[in-house]
């Protein structure tokens, strides 16, 4: 009976560690490499504090889904007016599209190396896969396998320790807060918070909690399940930036896809490529449904519509026409002829602009009464989205700050 009872504790375990596995997408990976590329360990703080940060605001945004049975644009219209609403989910799926458009490019750089290939042409074919397996009901199957492949990703802990980083340094810039007021440091970091705490994942994990019917019975297991997705995204993260800053920072300039690679070399050697290339391909293919399917679910409960990944399209035409749309305009962004790299990175930054905005909505859903009942946010949760406004915010005008400055 025991074990029945585990089994059936475990089963309920899901949209956490699914959302925490999606977080380290291609723009992801790439954006991690970048930080640490280009600012050496001098964000690992940051990356150690965005950890509870991101606890935070997931357990947040589940909570509200478990505590009230709505996704979060439902909540909106209920409780706010629907140009607010419209507002939060156009500017949701902005930056959903543009990740989408940077990721799908990154598939396609990545297969252009290895087939020759034009990526231009690679990108069309790679839409109307992902496109297939999630209307074809494949993806559920192949979001399994894709979950367990994501798990390759952690050659970068390897790495990190064969890379032999100063462990004086490490530890320093991992405790103690390091800020330089350079425009390259706040985009740095506008980068690792977007891509750290997206906003797709936000509105993602709530949608699946809903999907799940769950109530707030289960909120201990949803606290489990979130926390472990996002120590998890977090953990590879933190590797990803020591493995960088070790291999290029004062070095390399990462101007390609292959240059990113480099910072598997300590661990993989020669092959550092090749687990670049399925660790970008595998998360991509993990993470491009979950952009789409997060603008799909906000847009469709914005509007009523019927909504989820187990509709037929006949039965959800609305669902999956915003769907199949932010895949195909994602691909017509990539037709400007920006590279792989700046569409990742810049793409991640618009997202860490956003932030203050759902930190702050989030904060103050999180601790009404109206909404939530007895399962208002707990003083962790709290102090940790205000950190995530405060750090965000200030980021924001700062970068403002300097564009308009010259």
């Amino acid at each position: 009976m025991a074990n029945n009872r585990i089994k059936q504790e475990i089963k309920k375990f899901g949209p956490g560690i699914i959302t925490g596995g999606a977080g380290d997408d291609p723009a992801g990976i790439l954006t991690y490499t970048i930080v640490g590329a280009t600012t050496g360990f001098s964000q690992l703080w940051l990356m150690l504090l965005s950890t509870p940060m991101m606890i935070a605001v997931q357990d947040t945004a589940a909570k509200l889904a478990l505590a009230t049975g709505k996704s979060l644009p439902e909540i909106l219209n209920t409780y706010y007016s629907k140009k607010f609403t419209y507002f939060i989910v156009l500017s949701l799926a902005i930056a959903n599209i543009l990740t989408i458009g940077a990721d799908l490019e990154a598939i396609a750089a990545i297969f252009e190396i290895i087939t020759g290939i034009k990526a231009i042409y690679l990108l069309i074919p790679i839409t109307l896969l992902i496109a297939y397996l999630v209307i074809f009901k494949a993806y559920k199957t192949v979001k399994k396998v894709l979950i367990f492949l994501t798990s390759l990703l952690a050659v970068y802990i390897i790495s990190a320790i064969l890379a032999k980083p100063d462990l004086e340094q490490l530890l320093i810039n991992t405790f103690i807060p390091h800020i330089k007021p350079n425009l390259a440091f706040i985009l740095a970091a506008l980068g690792l918070l977007g891509t750290t705490i997206s906003p797709y994942m936000i509105f993602w994990q709530a949608s699946e909690e809903k999907e799940e019917h769950a109530t707030v019975s289960q909120a201990k297991v949803m606290e489990a399940d979130t926390a472990l997705g996002m120590i998890y995204s977090n953990v590879i993260a933190y590797a990803i930036i020591v493995s960088s800053a070790v291999m290029l920072f004062g070095h390399k300039e990462i101007q390609t896809i292959a240059d990113a690679a480099l910072a598997l070399k300590p661990a993989a050697g020669e092959y550092a490529f090749l687990l670049f290339s399925i660790g970008v391909i595998v998360s991509g293919f993990l993470a491009i449904p979950v952009l789409a399917g997060s603008t799909a679910y906000a847009v469709a409960d914005t509007f009523g519509w019927r909504e989820g990944m187990d509709n037929r399209v006949s039965d959800a035409k609305g669902f999956y026409l915003v769907f199949l749309g932010s895949l195909f305009v994602g691909d017509l962004i990539n037709l400007t002829g920006v590279s792989a790299v700046d569409a990742l990175y810049y793409s991640q930054i618009f997202d860490g602009i956003l932030l203050p905005i759902l930190s702050g909505l989030l904060f103050i859903l999180g601790n009404n009464k109206k909404v939530l009942g007895n399962y208002i946010n707990s003083k962790f949760n709290n102090l940790f989205l205000i950190l995530t406004f405060l750090i965000s915010v200030i980021a924001t005008i700062y970068l403002f700050y300097s564009l308009i400055k010259g």
